[in-house]
């Protein structure tokens, strides 16, 4: 019997590396709830495909690592082009400024729809001045049908600051999975953390350990905090979940300090949703954020959050009510709410409940995935079939 061809729309998924991240989260999320009727999917890595692709839980995803060297892709043009010539997708969907070069070889290839995702700020260009970055992306513009952003600041950008139509920019909220971070009644135990008293107050922090987080700052304002609220060293504890350059850096930091039996930083861990269900408090102190995947999964997991105001974070964050909202870089005001938070619990817990209400009403993985799927539709002519999304 002859088997029959495989019809759906093809979608590649290009990123710089596809590791553990909030953006990779989001693929990961996006392909695991779209109907499997409706495309199918390739991710796409410049450099390389870790064992983050195991979170994808569907079979007919193909994945592929470039192995790119450091510098422009301009050498992988004619290998871009033979794979996108090969794998005919109907869809190239390119994500931040270090893949958006490939949206040349995807035109070259005749894909028809060359999407492309702004999911947060450079980290050489926090506030977004930087001219040379403006001016690549107004050279790509020609080569790109529609660009995604996450939040109503990079909305702005592309079209106050880089001059693009806003017919071309869409923005689409990122989704949380509800269902995988959820509250528990009563704090769960994080499997080998050593702060297990009925009385601990953990706060903590889950992400890359890496400059534009600033878990740094997190680690001063603890030890500020404990400075302001000596009565608090029985209870405060601090969680510092994830790798990086920071990892040492903020472990010195707390030694120095006295206070490093108090903290808790045990590397990359695979177990976040059972991790935010053991903590009490979760802080961003980032430099620059687009829509935090973090922060959703924080709330969804019923925590109140404290987090800088950058990006899209204000619009996560109803400030009083599900948070707090502080300056960047200013560990006095994060150290002030860990301890106003520390010492009025029942206020934390009712915003952690906002939070997660907050989540289920206007941050849905139902919603973001209808929203991609009826972008991807309009792309293609496709007229979008509502009932099509699980």
């Amino acid at each position: 019997m002859k088997e029959q061809k495989d019809t759906r729309p093809v979608v590649v998924h290009v990123m710089h590396r596809f590791d553990i991240g909030g953006m990779e989260n989001g693929i990961v999320n996006l392909i695991n709830h779209m109907p499997e009727d409706a495309y199918r999917h390739v991710i796409m890595a410049l450099t390389e495909v870790t064992d983050f692709k195991k979170r994808i839980k569907r079979g007919d995803v193909e994945f592929i690592a470039l192995k790119k060297k450091p510098g422009h892709s301009f050498w992988l043009y004619p290998r871009l082009f033979s794979l996108f010539r090969k794998l005919r997708p109907a869809i190239v969907h390119t994500r931040n400024l270090g893949a958006l070069e490939v949206a040349i070889p995807a035109w070259a290839a005749g894909v028809r729809a060359r999407i492309h995702g702004e999911h947060g700020r450079d980290f050489d260009d926090i506030d977004g001045t930087n001219r040379k970055n403006q001016w690549i992306r107004r050279i790509y513009r020609p080569f790109v049908t529609y660009y995604i952003v996450l939040s109503r600041d990079l909305n702005q950008y592309l079209t106050n600051v880089v001059g693009f139509s806003q017919r071309r920019v869409i923005q689409i909220y990122n989704g949380v999975d509800a269902d995988r971070f959820h509250p528990v009644p009563e704090r769960g135990r994080i499997e080998g953390c050593p702060f297990v008293e009925p009385d601990n107050w953990l706060v903590g922090t889950v992400g890359r350990m890496q400059a534009v987080k600033n878990q740094t700052d997190l680690a001063k304002a603890f030890i500020q905090a404990l400075q302001m609220a000596p009565e608090l060293r029985s209870s405060l504890r601090l969680v510092m979940v994830g790798d990086g350059p920071l990892r040492e850096e903020a472990r010195v930091l707390l030694e120095q300090a006295g206070v490093g039996d108090l903290a808790w930083l045990p590397g990359e861990r695979n177990d976040v949703p059972e991790i935010l269900r053991g903590l009490d408090c979760f802080v961003l102190p980032s430099l620059a954020e687009g829509i935090s995947n973090t922060i959703l999964e924080a709330m969804a997991s019923g925590l109140p959050v404290i987090a800088t105001d950058v990006g899209g974070s204000g619009e996560l964050i109803a400030p009083k009510e599900t948070g707090v909202l502080v300056p960047v870089g200013d560990v006095q005001a994060l150290a002030t709410e860990m301890v106003a938070l520390a010492r009025q619990r029942e206020k934390a817990k009712a915003m952690g409940q906002a939070g997660r209400l907050a989540v289920e009403r206007r941050f849905s993985m139902e919603a973001m995935v209808r929203q991609y799927q009826g972008l991807y539709d309009k792309s293609l002519g496709i007229s979008t079939l509502t009932p099509r999304v699980a």
